[in-house]
C-alpha cells in the first residue's frame, strides 16, 4: 500500500471528503505511475480519482463494528513512535 494512503475508517472525527479524495488521489497516482498525468491523460486520470473516492466514501459509510472511534491524534503519535523506533533499529 501507498504510504500517504491512511486508514479512513472509525476514526473521531469521521474521515472528511478532503481526506477521502487526497487517499483516491494517492491510489490514482500509484497505479497510473503519473504525479501529474499529461494533457491528454488529465481528464481520465480525475475521473479515476472521482471514481474511487466516491467509492471510498460509499464503503465508509456502509461499514460497521462495535469498537470505539479511533483518536486521530493518538493514532499519530503512535505511528510516530513506530517511525523513531524503525530509525533507531
Amino acid at each position: 500500500m501507498c504510504r500517504n494512503i491512511r486508514p479512513l475508517y472509525n476514526f473521531e472525527p469521521p474521515a472528511s471528503p478532503d481526506d477521502i479524495e487526497a487517499a483516491a488521489l494517492q491510489f490514482v497516482r500509484k497505479v497510473s505511475g503519473y504525479r501529474k498525468p499529461s494533457a491528454a491523460n488529465e481528464q481520465a486520470f480525475q475521473r479515476a480519482v472521482q471514481e474511487i473516492a466516491a467509492a471510498t466514501a460509499t464503503l465508509l459509510d456502509s461499514l460497521q463494528t462495535k469498537a470505539p472511534p479511533k483518536n486521530r491524534e493518538e493514532e499519530a503519535e503512535k505511528a510516530r513512535a513506530r517511525f523513531r523506533a524503525r530509525r533507531t533499529t
